[in-house]
């Protein structure tokens, strides 16, 4: 697990510190209007060098893409992310499932299990946060979010 170090900076915004498994050390400054740095601590010389900065939008897109939402390697396909009692799951659509070519409003997914789905990722095409009029297609992952139990209802309407 990596170490993570928070500090404010008054009238900036707030520096987290961050050293990896691997033994990488980055600094990324959030500014108060939204834009993000990050820099790279180099050892031998012991300064920080800028690497981009990156406007809020823009910050998001690659948390989305780091945190798997657009694509998610093979070998995890069945990973599971725990935070608490919330956890998120991917999820593989079969062909010959009940939920497929129905609408999440229709299978009344939030309303008969309290999970949420938060993204629908379908070859080059990644939707976050489907709304009710998503049809779930076959072969589309969806990464579901809520308590195991919540997940495990809507596993079971979807089958």
């Amino acid at each position: 697990m990596s170490i993570v170090r928070e500090s404010d900076l008054i009238g900036i915004g707030k520096k987290y510190q961050i050293e990896t498994e691997a033994g990488d050390n980055m600094v990324v400054v959030i500014h108060d209007d939204g834009r993000r740095e990050l820099y790279r601590h180099e050892d031998e010389d012991n300064e920080t060098h800028c690497v981009m900065t990156l406007s809020d939008e823009e910050s998001r897109q690659v948390a989305g893409i780091l945190g798997g939402l657009s694509y998610k390697p093979k070998a995890l396909e069945t990973i599971e992310v725990a935070l608490d009692d919330l956890r998120i799951e991917w999820y593989k659509v079969g062909s010959s499932n009940d939920g497929v070519n129905k609408s999440i409003g229709e299978l009344e997914v939030r309303q008969r299990t309290g999970a949420s789905i938060i993204a629908a990722i379908r070859e080059d095409e990644t939707i976050i946060n489907p709304g009710p009029d998503y049809v779930i297609q076959p072969g589309a992952t969806l990464v579901i979010a809520g308590k195991l139990k919540n997940i495990k209802l809507l596993k079971e309407i979807l089958l």
